[in-house]
């Protein structure tokens, strides 16, 4: 690839990287509950994000999200236009990744377990097309009906996690298919896996991985996901756990890598994103 083609397809990841992060647009005047004010607690903000409460007064504020570097939720919540939750750490990570693997010619699909509205698969889908790979299909994986209320009988590290309450975490199948085609990237390259992990991945368990994403937040999902899907991740792939600062996600992670004798280092990407590199 000459200087110029290299060029403009760094500056599309760059521009679609960005949009998706919702860093495209703003500062944009939103409403915040006024009983937010002061409040310093993140997840508290992210719940009152995810589920407003209604009915009381609200202050105007200015939206900003062109300095979310890592993620962190600044002012009161998530703002209704970005496609994804993770700062410009995590996405760098992602195309980090991608890249690796195509430059060392490792075999393998990519997949991300738990999406939201999509952001991270998007910009999966997104390198893919701008390196012009065309023999590898993104994966994406999810309830599309939001978190599944805790099992604490059988995994008591997900006691107290409330997460299956938020509405604004269940984001419709269609809802994630129009958010692909708005950005172009909704072909035969992209397949869904819609349904609990503890139902959909173990059907994948024979396939082959380049990219593996973990974005489920709890102990079961994330154990569901690493159960049924590292076998399948290729030597000098990758395995990416996007809520490690969630101490029933980090238990599930630290258990499954005791069990199966791994010792690859954890790189920290950033407050609660960490991956390592598959070497046997």
């Amino acid at each position: 690839m000459g200087d110029d083609s290299a060029h403009l397809r760094d500056a599309y990841l760059d521009l679609l990287k960005r949009s998706l992060l919702g860093q495209t647009v703003g500062p944009t005047p939103l409403l915040r509950p006024a009983q937010d004010r002061g409040a310093d607690d993140l997840r508290a903000r992210l719940a009152r994000a995810l589920s407003p409460p209604r009915g009381i007064p609200a202050d105007e504020v200015l939206f900003d999200l062109s300095d979310n570097i890592d993620g962190r939720i600044s002012v009161w919540g998530l703002p209704p236009w970005a496609m994804t939750m993770i700062g410009n750490r995590r996405m760098d990570n992602i195309e980090f990744c991608i890249r690796d693997v195509l430059e060392h010619e490792v075999p393998g699909d990519l997949i991300e377990a738990g999406v939201w509205r999509g952001g991270a698969t998007i910009f999966m889908r997104g390198v893919l097309r701008a390196f012009g790979v065309t023999d590898r299909v993104v994966y994406v994986a999810d309830s599309f009906e939001g978190v599944p209320a805790p099992d604490e009988d059988r995994y008591p590290a997900d006691a107290g996690i409330v997460l299956h309450l938020w509405p604004g975490l269940a984001v419709g199948l269609e809802d994630v298919k129009r958010n692909f085609e708005r950005f172009g990237l909704l072909d035969d390259q992209v397949r869904f896996v819609k349904g609990w992990f503890r139902d959909t991945l173990p059907e994948l368990r024979a396939h082959r991985w380049s990219v593996i994403r973990l974005d489920g937040d709890l102990y079961e999902s994330t154990m569901d996901a690493l159960a049924n899907l590292y076998d399948g991740l290729s030597v000098g792939g990758w395995l990416i756990v996007d809520d490690y600062e969630i101490a029933a996600c980090r238990r599930a992670v630290t258990e499954f890598r005791e069990k199966r004798a791994i010792s690859d280092p954890i790189r920290e990407i950033d407050w609660t994103g960490v991956c390592w590199q598959k070497s046997a």
